[in-house]
């Protein structure tokens, strides 16, 4: 709250501390990071959370956690404690993103590119 008119201040750390219980980072053994790709495996149930509801229903199809954490307007460390929380419940799965494809060798796009100027 700010002092004086007694308002909650949307991006003031108590807020933040309050969402999380008071938590700075998911687990350590999360493999959460910015692109892991999240999709809820069920919808929002009474009770819950408002943040945690709101990325339940954000993610009704794959997100990465760098997209819900700028839908919600929240710092990356609280998201991922939220998203950890609902994947220990059960609620959402992750999956880590698709590597990237090794790109072949130079020496062999260079000669693919000699070998087609001869023609």
């Amino acid at each position: 709250m700010r002092e004086g008119d007694q308002e909650w201040d949307e991006g003031s750390p108590e807020r933040l501390y309050v969402i999380t219980g008071g938590r700075s980072a998911s687990t350590a053994d999360s493999s959460l990071d910015l692109v892991t790709l999240i999709v809820a495996r069920s919808g929002p149930t009474a009770g819950m959370q408002p943040e945690a509801a709101s990325i339940l229903r954000m993610c009704h199809s794959p997100l990465s956690v760098a997209e819900v954490s700028a839908y919600l307007e929240l710092p990356m460390s609280v998201v991922t404690v939220l998203v950890d929380d609902l994947l220990a419940s059960g609620k959402m799965r992750s999956r880590a993103p698709v590597a990237a494809a090794q790109l072949p060798d130079t020496a062999l796009i260079e000669a693919v590119i000699h070998g087609l100027q001869r023609l």
